[in-house]
């Protein structure tokens, strides 16, 4: 079985946890969330699986010049995607709230639906630029932070949604319906802050490490190329969150929208900037 195999095996996997995650929201069923939980874990380990197995055929088809999968657009997005997860799961051990898996689980799918249908997942040399271990260190940290962001974006729209329903109501009213599954709006915050709390200092990581890598790789730790540029501003974004937490006690509604504005702009720094925009890290679309 190859890594091509096993991404197919894990999309499926995911689109599975997800639909049933969206069962537990209509059939309120505890056993349902369980499954979904355990689909979703099973669908990560074929994805951890298909990850390892091309770092394993990268070796095959380069010899010596084998390399993580790690380096163009496609082991990125399914990088992604399994980051996304690991980042559920570990918060999912704290609260063990599933019905967050409804909200989460979309954007891992569509980022294995994504590479699945529309990237090159062919393994080709790497270019110069690319050929240091600086890569590893950069991707990983950026993404777990991205990841991170992704579920704080996921809660945000709960959050957003619940609290909307709940100012509608009159008095002490009982929520029905999707929402009575949904966490409190409390602790939909506390996540929200929680996984920014595990983002930006990965986000943080990330900067500094592509910052050592573009001096390997080019001579200089910044050039304001448009990547390094939206990389800044997604910083700022979550800096000013964490900032406005603090000194003037965001949360809520505020939180969450900013939440939801900054992780539109990691994906635009992350994809857009790849796509549309060119510059040294154009490569990264190929």
């Amino acid at each position: 079985m190859d890594s091509g195999q096993l991404f197919n095996i894990t999309t499926i996997a995911y689109f599975a946890g997800m639909v049933l995650f969206f069962a537990y929201l209509a059939t309120k069923n505890r056993t349902v969330a369980f499954v979904a939980n355990l689909v979703t874990f099973v669908g990560f380990l074929f994805n951890t699986a298909a990850l390892g197995m091309r770092w394993y055929e990268s070796y095959q088809i380069l010899g010596e010049d084998g390399r993580a999968p790690l380096t163009n657009l496609y082991e990125s997005v399914v990088f992604f995607a399994w980051t996304i997860v690991l980042i559920y799961l570990l918060i999912d051990l704290k609260y063990k709230q599933r019905a967050v898996g409804a909200f989460v689980m979309p954007f891992a799918l569509f980022s294995m639906l994504g590479a699945q249908m529309w990237l090159n997942a062919g393994i080709d040399p790497l270019v110069p630029a690319l050929q240091s271990n600086w890569l590893t260190y950069h991707v990983i940290t950026c993404f777990l932070g991205y990841a991170a962001f992704a579920v704080a974006c996921g809660v945000s729209i709960m959050y957003l949604i619940k609290i909307g329903k709940e100012e509608k109501q009159e008095g002490n009213e009982q929520m029905t319906g999707l929402l009575s599954v949904f966490p409190s709006c409390r602790i939909l915050d506390d996540i929200n802050y929680r996984a920014i709390m595990i983002g930006f200092p990965l986000l943080t990581l990330g900067i500094i490490t592509g910052a050592a890598w573009a001096n390997y790789a080019w001579g200089t730790y910044w050039s304001w190329d448009p990547k390094e540029t939206w990389s800044l501003i997604v910083w700022f974004i979550y800096a000013a969150f964490l900032h406005a937490r603090f000194t003037r006690g965001w949360v809520g509604r505020r939180a969450a929208w900013l939440s939801i504005i900054g992780f539109a702009a990691t994906l635009f720094c992350y994809l857009g900037v790849n796509l549309v925009l060119s510059g040294l890290h154009s490569y990264g679309g190929s």
